[in-house]
């Protein structure tokens, strides 16, 4: 399934330089295959790919194949967890980058449901930018830790829902 079939909320949005390098860069195939390459090898070998990226918006895309693939013929949990954390985790990140004073990030829970086989490439979607954006400039003001738990639901080509996934970052700001 190709991309332009996938139904695709446009958003207007204004951005922050920093995040809108981030976002450039996240949408730059050969450059963000490098970094998943080195910096979350699993994430490369699963062929994990951000599709479209805004400020508000991030959908991450993981493919049913002989890499991603359990014994019951659909995607292992493991890499549909992977691919959620991932559409959460680059909004967050955007939302960081070059950011001064820098604010750290960290995973502190993950819950998942899961609803339909996994048996084609499976589209996450983490609406929860403007929340990421909020906590982490309450982090920095307040200078005490803030959390997020971001929703990332993942549906198949024929847009119903595979599983749906919160994951709950902290932010806190360095010193």
């Amino acid at each position: 399934m190709d991309t332009e079939s996938f139904t695709w909320n446009k958003l207007p949005v204004i951005m922050t330089s920093g995040t809108q390098q981030f976002i450039q860069l996240s949408l730059q195939p050969v450059k963000f295959r490098l970094f998943l390459l080195a910096k979350l090898p699993s994430a490369f070998f699963a062929g994990l790919r951000v599709r479209e990226m805004n400020e508000k918006e991030c959908c991450v895309t993981v493919p049913y194949k002989w890499f991603t693939k359990n014994p019951f013929r659909s995607t292992y949990f493991a890499c549909l967890s992977m691919a959620a954390e991932m559409s959460t985790g680059a909004l967050a990140m955007a939302h960081l980058y070059k950011r001064k004073p820098p604010v750290s990030m960290l995973v502190v829970k993950v819950e998942s449901e899961y609803f339909k086989k996994a048996t084609g490439r499976t589209y996450f979607t983490c609406e929860n930018g403007e929340q990421f954006q909020q906590a982490i400039e309450t982090a920095v003001t307040s200078g005490e830790p803030q959390t997020v738990r971001a929703k990332s639901v993942g549906k198949n080509k024929e847009e119903e829902i595979v599983a749906e996934f919160f994951v709950t970052w902290s932010f806190k700001a360095k010193k």
